[in-house]
């Protein structure tokens, strides 16, 4: 089965293709026979019930600095002229982000989205997790500084997020004492409209922060994130370190709870955080990482398992 693929993406010369999960799967879909087309979000145009992007046709190749060759942009209709259009640029989950999903959501009875469009739109990371809370750590949504001078009295040591953040940008401990506490809740604030996430501090985020892919609700792999010196982050995008690991049985059952909601809501791939070995922290839709690291220490071919996936869904339309 050879198919065109859109991938809606940043731009390809910006991305570092030793670890980027979205250049992995276009290296797959290529050696596949599969024909790549790139644009960006802001390239969706919609116009008489047609929704259509003015992309390139691509080649891919694993050479640092030589890593594609774009071709004369085309008016490509995501309705017609393409099987499957990759959703993976990366957030913030903006208003931008959302007009997208609006878009493709047009489209998607006639053409695979991955992820389905619609269920990204109603599963942002830190919100979606909520349906898990008894796999949580104990978590407030707010902006009151009222209620998080309350949270940090009943728990202590707290982290405070963008309830829209990704990356681990913008995520701060606050000790016990408190120190800071009412000068974070109003700088948070004045940037962000939305409540905000505070979440007890977990002592055993040292020892990591796993990445767990699932791919159509079965779980495909894991890495252990480890956080760099003097920080509480494990993100790899802000220092932080992967290692081989293996799941617990409560992480085992984590994924199983989730498994079939994510293939019902068409989450094809899914990666989510777990600390410790037992809480839930977030449910990544938007752009999920973590593929490759995976393939490295596994040798198991993500990407791959990824595709066969969506060629399945592909098949099963025609």
């Amino acid at each position: 089965m050879s198919l065109t693929v859109a991938v809606q993406m940043d731009p390809l010369a910006d991305i570092n293709i030793v670890g980027d999960s979205s250049f992995a799967l276009m290296l797959s879909a290529q050696a596949r026979g599969h024909r790549l087309f790139h644009y960006a979000a802001e390239d969706l145009n919609y116009r008489d019930g047609r929704v259509w992007a003015r992309a390139h046709p691509v080649t891919v190749q694993h050479v640092a600095g030589d890593h594609f060759t774009i071709g004369e942009a085309v008016n490509l209709d995501l309705g017609t002229d393409a099987d499957v259009v990759l959703m993976r640029q990366d957030p913030p989950f903006d208003l931008g982000y959302i007009t997208a999903t609006h878009l493709l959501e047009r489209i998607a009875d006639q053409t695979l989205v991955v992820n389905d469009p619609a269920s990204v739109r109603n599963a942002p990371e830190k919100v979606f997790v909520l349906d898990y809370a008894l796999f949580m750590p104990p978590t407030l949504i707010t902006r009151s500084l009222d209620e998080a001078r309350a949270f940090l009295a009943e728990h202590g040591a707290i982290v405070i997020k963008p309830l829209h953040g990704n990356g681990g940008k913008a995520i701060f401990k606050v000790e016990r004492d408190g120190a800071n506490l009412s000068a974070l809740i109003e700088v948070f604030n004045m940037t962000w409209r939305e409540p905000h996430m505070v979440q007890a501090f977990l002592p055993s985020v040292a020892n990591g922060d796993k990445r767990i892919v699932l791919v159509d609700g079965e779980i495909a792999g894991a890495i252990n994130r480890l956080p760099g010196a003097g920080e509480i982050r494990s993100n790899l995008a802000v220092g932080g370190s992967a290692e081989k690991t293996e799941l617990t049985p409560r992480e085992r059952e984590i994924c199983a709870a989730m498994g079939p909601e994510l293939k019902r809501r068409g989450l094809i791939f899914v990666g989510i955080d777990v600390i410790g070995g037992e809480w839930l922290t977030e449910i990544n839709v938007t752009s999920p990482t973590g593929i490759v690291a995976i393939e490295n220490f596994d040798g198991t071919d993500v990407a791959g398992m990824i595709w066969d996936a969506i060629e399945t869904r592909v098949a099963a339309r025609a």
